[in-house]
């Protein structure tokens, strides 16, 4: 896992690095000059898109959760982007005596590509904290479970700068761990600006 994410980071500084060209004067010296890179003419407001989803469950079993993300448009068509997100999930199961109680959180960096307007190829490096027991000793402690998400999605226009998307993404870490095993992960949320 530390592997894949140094592999992220260092591919993250190698694409904002900056450039640089060498040029030869009429002497015959060469001269290395850094290359400026065009100005992007979009505002900030018209790169970043933001979206996220919310869980409300109530009943005998309780799941709330928030998960808000935050993109960046890469390109000026807004066909590649890049984003970050966070997430927290309360879980309560009252058919257990004493009920069952757990919270959940964790973070991910994400990347998405859109083939066509409606439909988009999603990929994110996700990183949860749960709240592990051991059966056999019924004592619990609090580890991190990463994912790797591939997969994809559609988005619906809702009208003005707002979206509703559904995607659905597999694992494949497919971590010990993980509460989920080889099932995919489906969600739907709102995103404004995507």
């Amino acid at each position: 896992m530390r592997s894949l994410f140094l592999i992220l980071i260092m591919a993250a500084g190698t694409l904002l690095h900056p450039l640089h060209a060498q040029q030869t004067t009429a002497l015959g010296t060469t001269r290395t000059t850094t290359a400026k890179p065009k100005k992007d003419p979009r505002p900030m407001r018209d790169r970043l898109w933001f979206g996220g989803g919310v869980v409300l469950m109530f009943g005998t079993v309780t799941n709330l959760g928030v998960a808000p993300q935050v993109g960046y448009k890469v390109d000026q068509k807004g066909k590649f982007s890049t984003g970050i997100g966070l997430n927290y999930f309360y879980f309560k199961d009252d058919r257990y005596i004493p009920a069952y109680e757990s919270t959940n959180y964790g973070w991910s960096v994400f990347t998405r590509y859109r083939v066509i307007p409606q439909a988009f190829l999603h990929a994110e490096f996700n990183n949860q904290n749960y709240e592990l027991f051991n059966p056999f000793s019924d004592v619990s402690q609090r580890e991190w479970v990463p994912f790797l998400l591939l997969g994809g999605g559609v988005s619906q226009h809702l009208g003005g700068n707002s979206y509703l998307t559904f995607q659905v993404l597999w694992d494949v870490i497919l971590d010990e761990r993980s509460p989920f095993g080889g099932q995919p992960w489906i969600t739907g949320g709102v995103g404004v600006g995507f």
